[in-house]
């Protein structure tokens, strides 16, 4: 079985979950489904970005088949919502780990952090900020964000701000963060922990049509995204098994 499998112009690390949560103890992570995999196709910034990136996970079943139909398969499908529930039930018992939770709608984060912290049995989310919208565009109010972060004492930053501006201002910022020992995009992940979106059924997710769920859930946002923006993916899939891909970026 291979370290990383690479689909189109990123390589991804063949890790199962219980191995990632065993490793992951410092660093950025990216979790690319399909429509983070297409905009790495058209964004140099954000490919740069996930070029750095120190853990690239599976967050697909779609690449998950994708990546069976090349001859590479990848072990396991790690969501990360899923994941940084996983996580933190991990750290449960390591006080020295603690979140800072960063996006959501007013209020959203801080009912996440509540409920979270009522599962995993302690405090693990310490602060939770629902940032204003255009934060990132704002050199000001990023440095206050900053600031707070730091004098939170946080060791992890969870931000969930949509892709692929949380990884951008992640990734701008986090040398200004000396504290900060992890960081986690985890997209949606505050909005299924407030319960104020819901999740798929698992047997959706299972068989990679939770796009479906979510599509309907959301058309207006979605439809779009699904169905023109990440169809051509199927296109660079079977140009990458004949092996004629080629990345924008080389």
């Amino acid at each position: 079985m291979t370290d990383t499998v690479r689909l189109l112009n990123i390589d991804f690390d063949n890790l199962t979950r219980a191995e990632l949560l065993a490793r992951f103890d410092r660093g950025f992570m990216l979790n690319p489904n399909v429509d983070v995999l297409m905009k790495l196709q058209h964004d140099r910034e954000f490919y740069e970005i996930a070029l750095a990136a120190d853990f690239v996970i599976c967050d697909s079943q779609i690449l998950k088949m994708a990546s069976r139909l090349l001859g590479t398969p990848i072990r396991e499908k790690i969501s990360g919502s899923d994941f940084f529930g996983e996580f933190c039930a991990y750290h449960a018992a390591t006080p020295a780990v603690t979140v800072f939770l960063l996006g959501g709608m007013d209020g959203v984060a801080e009912t996440a952090r509540q409920n979270v912290n009522q599962r995993v049995g302690r405090a693990i989310i310490t602060h939770a900020h629902s940032p204003s919208f255009g934060f990132e565009k704002n050199d000001a109010e990023s440095r206050a964000l900053v600031a707070r972060i730091n004098a939170s004492e946080c060791s992890v930053l969870a931000i969930g701000v949509g892709c692929p501006k949380q990884e951008k201002w992640a990734h701008r910022w986090r040398g200004e963060m000396p504290g900060i020992r992890q960081i986690l995009c985890i997209g949606a992940t505050i909005d299924f922990e407030a319960g104020n979106v819901p999740r798929a059924p698992a047997w959706m997710s299972r068989v990679g049509l939770e796009w479906l769920y979510r599509m309907a859930a959301d058309p207006k946002r979605l439809v779009r995204r699904y169905l023109v923006d990440d169809l051509p993916f199927f296109v660079l899939l079977l140009r990458q098994r004949l092996g004629r891909y080629r990345n924008p970026f080389a």
